[in-house]
């Protein structure tokens, strides 16, 4: 089987984290890439879930800076909660 030269562009940050996991799992990136691409030709489809997360949403990660703010500024203050143990 011939082999071709694939090159994508991605978030440095994600690649250093991709060759992480991949390292620790025995395997380099290329390796990754080639079983993600079996599966999908295997399966004719994106071999896991792809949605969004809300935790994620705009709206709320404007709400939780406003209150990292309020922390930050003293106008909240952290409790500890009875599910806490010490």
């Amino acid at each position: 089987m011939s082999q071709v030269l694939v090159n994508f562009r991605m978030d440095e940050e994600d690649k250093k984290g991709m060759e992480e996991v991949c390292k620790e799992l025995g395997m380099t990136m290329t390796t990754a890439f080639t079983v993600f691409a079996k599966k999908i030709c295997r399966e004719k489809r994106i071999p896991f879930d792809v949605s969004i997360d809300p935790f994620y949403s705009e709206a709320n990660l404007r709400h939780l800076k406003r209150v990292i703010a309020d922390i930050d500024s003293g106008k909240a203050k952290l409790v500890e909660h009875d599910l806490i143990e010490e």
